[in-house]
């Protein structure tokens, strides 16, 4: 389910909502930032992204996006564009519990998306919620942050990712 690409979403109703809510209360119940429709089992366009407070601060604690209101609903999310410079983070993944390593992405990027009414909507960002829309824009892409990965911190990762797909196989 994971490497499948999302289905463009098409129909804003209810349930369209309902899965947003539920997606929301998983991620938060996992204690994540962000979650794709993939990592619950839906291949649909959507993702949703939390950033604490605390996250997405500068070192004086100034907010670094005010303006973004969180949980943040992408339907459909795309990346219109992103920097030239990049920088490493190491990151994890709920669908990878116990596995983190330095993934290396555009330090800010452009995001064209829908919310739950369909309306279109931009957002640049930065820091930590830009790293994790590209993040959750990958799951629906079929992409895993494990791809992202340096060939060597795979092979070192390649046993507890051996043990995660046998004990996750037929599910």
């Amino acid at each position: 389910m994971l490497r499948q690409r999302a289905r463009v979403v098409e129909q804003f109703d209810n349930e369209l909502r309902q899965l947003a809510r539920d997606m929301v209360d998983t991620m938060h119940e996992a204690d994540g930032i962000g979650l794709a429709a993939q990592q619950i089992g839906k291949t649909l366009s959507i993702c949703v992204v939390d950033i604490p407070e605390k996250g997405d601060s500068d070192e004086e604690g100034n907010r670094l996006h005010p303006d973004v209101e969180m949980p943040l609903v992408l339907i459909n999310p795309r990346v219109a564009d992103s920097s030239e410079e990049t920088s490493s983070y190491e990151e994890g993944c709920l669908s990878f519990p116990d596995i983190t390593g330095p993934v290396i992405r555009p330090d800010d990027v452009t995001v064209n998306y829908q919310d739950l009414d369909g309306n279109e909507h931009t957002i640049s960002a930065g820091f930590l919620l830009g790293r994790c829309m590209q993040h959750e824009i990958d799951h629906l892409n079929g992409v895993l942050f494990i791809d992202r990965m340096s060939h060597v911190k795979r092979v070192a990762l390649g046993g507890k990712l051996k043990r995660l797909k046998k004990k996750t196989a037929g599910k």
